[in-house]
């Protein structure tokens, strides 16, 4: 067995269950620590209500056209397009937020 055939076959394997583990742990680990402390969870509940609220702006406004560099790349379908547009809209506009963020935060400190 050579190297390369080695990191593409059962390591690769490995990675991919270490990240299933540790994805799995994420989510439940918040879960299971906030049970004790149900109102917890409502502030989550709202935070992942505002993500989607703020993915489907996105999702709307992104056009779902198709263009031969996307088709290379895999996109191949109107959806899957509008998707990764929604998705990147989305993270232009939480940038955009946290950035205002920074500057309101360092704006308020200058003034006290």
């Amino acid at each position: 067995m050579d190297l390369e055939s080695f990191f593409s076959g059962p390591v690769l394997i490995i990675a991919y269950l270490l990240i299933a583990v540790g994805a799995i742990a994420a989510i439940l680990g918040p879960i299971i620590t906030s049970l004790n402390n149900p109102k917890s969870l409502i502030k989550s509940l709202i935070g992942v209500v505002v993500l989607a609220v703020i993915f489907f702006i996105g999702y709307s406004v992104a056009g779902g056209e198709l263009t031969p560099r996307y088709i290379e790349y895999g996109v191949t379908t109107e959806s899957a397009s509008k998707v990764i547009g929604g998705v990147l809209t989305m993270m232009y506009l939480l940038f955009g937020v946290a950035l205002v963020a920074v500057v309101a935060g360092w704006i308020m400190k200058l003034v006290n």
